[in-house]
């Protein structure tokens, strides 16, 4: 299934703060808890708490987030399938990339092991 450019734009300028509070929902209606997702959101981006909480105050759409953001060299080793779409098949690199986010969010409310989600070895 081919990802349109309309949904990537769509993609781009959601902001970040608005889709937080549905992870923190997602996480922890799981038994999972915010210092978790923290956790998780810190791997991929290298954000610490405090430049999370900036990024939801500043209102940043995901496009700014992930400009800003350090990705983990590991990142490519999320796969699989997220909202019907393979992640390494996705070929904007910021909607793979907000993808990433997504399924590594969906694994900790999955409960996954918190070694497995950050793709330790």
């Amino acid at each position: 299934m081919k990802i349109t450019d309309e949904h990537n734009r769509r993609m781009a300028s959601m902001t970040f703060g608005s889709v937080y509070p549905h992870y923190v929902k997602k996480v922890e209606s799981k038994g999972r808890t915010v210092a978790e997702l923290h956790e998780v959101i810190s791997w991929l981006t290298g954000f610490d708490d405090a430049e999370i909480a900036r990024l939801i105050a500043e209102k940043v759409t995901f496009e700014a987030f992930f400009q800003q953001a350090t990705i983990h060299p590991h990142a490519e080793l999320i796969t699989g399938v997220i909202c019907g779409y393979r992640i390494e098949e996705i070929d904007n690199p910021l909607t793979q990339q907000v993808r990433y986010l997504d399924k590594l969010v969906d694994e900790l409310a999955k409960g996954r092991k918190m070694e497995k989600i950050l793709r330790k070895p």
